[in-house]
């Protein structure tokens, strides 16, 4: 599916997924169509979207006949197993497709304690062929055990909240031991990041945007990522990194950001929504 230098990964069901997407994450639902259909314009090959966004019917209009690779994601309120098939059922529907390339748990909600029964919905939806490829969103390492435990079937993904400040290095080290892959939400930090002055200096001595670094890290982490925007000019600026790569003294700089009080967003053990 990639082109015009772009990278994919290799998932560990086979198939492969384009690195860079586009997440709309907060895009209001009457925007949605007009940002992924000039995403698509700028090259992106891949959209990000939920069921909690309340922006996939939106995203299935700009999507519709284009070869892109569409992830969506269950809802808590939906989990359960009958409760997850059949909202797979409206969000297909919403997007106008029989099919997604992936479907993710979007909360493991530990208080519902349905995380499970959701997962063994997911293995039977792949099993079908309406969901190409299963994984999960905002797992820590116990969360992800205990399915693999119960079901034998392995995440192809666990999609986390992950940028320079917050890495999550031992997370992935799990991750990589178990073939799943690693993919960034809030990439940019919620745009906390683009005045950071170790990031400023790099973006100076590559020629490139804060932003364009910070992407470019998660890509040579060999990270999924998914930068959020709405901005025409700047949809353009984020998928426009496939043109350098951050040497060994970035890396480590980038490295030196991370920080165990970085998380932006809410912690998965103790989220009650």
């Amino acid at each position: 599916m990639a082109s015009d230098g772009q990278s994919e990964v290799t998932l560990n069901d086979g198939r492969r997924m384009p690195q860079l997407g586009l997440g709309v994450w907060r895009t209001p639902a009457d925007d949605a169509a007009r940002v992924v259909a000039a995403a698509l314009d700028a090259g992106y090959q891949a959209v990000d979207t939920a069921s909690a966004y309340k922006n996939e019917d939106g995203v299935g209009q700009a999507l519709a006949g284009r070869d892109t690779f569409l992830t969506t994601k269950l809802w808590n309120d939906d989990q359960g197993y009958d409760e997850a098939l059949r909202a797979f059922d409206a969000s297909a529907k919403r997007l106008g497709r029989d099919s997604v390339d992936l479907y993710l748990i979007h909360w493991p909600a530990p208080k519902k304690g349905r995380f499970v029964d959701s997962w063994k919905a997911l293995v039977r939806l792949q099993r079908e062929g309406r969901a190409k490829s299963i994984g999960v969103s905002n797992f820590t390492e116990d969360h992800l055990t205990r399915i693999i435990d119960e079901t034998g079937v392995t995440p192809a993904v666990n999609q986390i909240e992950l940028h320079p400040r917050f890495q999550q290095t031992a997370l992935r080290a799990f991750h990589a031991r178990h073939g799943i892959q690693t993919e960034s939400w809030s990439p940019l930090g919620q745009g906390q990041l683009l005045e950071d002055p170790a990031l400023g200096d790099i973006a100076r001595r590559t020629g490139k945007s804060p932003a364009q670094v910070i992407i470019r890290w998660h890509l040579d982490s060999g990270l999924i990522v998914i930068p959020k925007t709405v901005n025409p000019e700047r949809l353009k600026q984020n998928i426009a990194v496939f043109d350098f790569a951050l040497d060994a003294a970035a890396m480590e700089a980038i490295a030196g950001l991370d920080s165990p009080e970085g998380r932006i967003g809410p912690d998965p053990m103790t989220a009650t929504f």
